[in-house]
């Protein structure tokens, strides 16, 4: 239990950060490029509370934790609304809103390696530990997060992303797959193949990250 307390402690403010931000770029951008969908809801917010999907954003993670040991987290928060059909120019535009929310997650993984960097760096000082256990969590998660979302997977970010780059016709038939995207991500998921996917994106992007911040 103890274990488990401390887990949700490292891993509290990453994890609902990591899921509310990335939800909440997609909605600035959709507005920068204009749409006010998510504006006049009221989700272009940090505030967490917004966003924060009682299932995805809390049971799930923390049934994760405790599966797990805290070895392994994934969760969602409520989708910030887009209506692409507002965009100035809706297949262009589209890249730029999708591209948002993992982008959000690359800036936090940067963020939390500089709090890490600041826990290996004072390892005696008075928040060293607890400074390399919350950076470390928050790279992980956000690393995840923002790979996890970049796969050519409607309706993941990545899957929008193709589709605005494809050619009118291609992108059709590919956003099609949308309607299969979560189904095909559980098969994925649950035959390992997702793990084989992910993993050595994850390693390569952790070494990267670690050699930029020598530590």
């Amino acid at each position: 239990m103890d274990s488990l307390i401390q887990a949700l402690a490292i891993n509290a403010l990453p994890v609902i950060f990591a899921i509310t931000l990335h939800e909440a770029a997609h909605g600035y951008v959709a507005l920068h490029f204009g749409d006010k969908t998510a504006w006049q809801l009221g989700r272009i917010s940090a505030n967490p509370m917004r966003h924060i999907d009682p299932i995805g954003t809390l049971l799930v993670p923390g049934l994760m934790l405790l599966i797990s040991g805290g070895g392994f987290l994934f969760g969602w928060a409520k989708p910030v609304p887009v209506n692409f059909g507002h965009l100035r120019h809706p297949k262009r535009d589209m890249l730029w809103v999708a591209a948002a929310g993992p982008a959000a997650n690359l800036a936090m993984l940067l963020g939390w390696a500089f709090l890490y960097k600041y826990g290996v760096d004072n390892p005696d000082g008075l928040y060293g530990s607890a400074s390399m256990a919350m950076g470390k969590a928050g790279i992980i998660i956000n690393a995840s997060l923002m790979l996890l979302n970049l796969l050519p997977l409607p309706p993941l970010d990545g899957g929008r992303i193709m589709v605005s780059l494809l050619p009118n016709r291609m992108a059709w038939r590919f956003a099609q797959i949308e309607r299969y995207g979560f189904i095909i991500l559980l098969l994925l998921m649950f035959s390992g193949a997702l793990n084989a996917i992910l993993l050595p994106l994850m390693q390569g992007l952790l070494a990267l990250i670690s050699s930029l911040f020598n530590f």
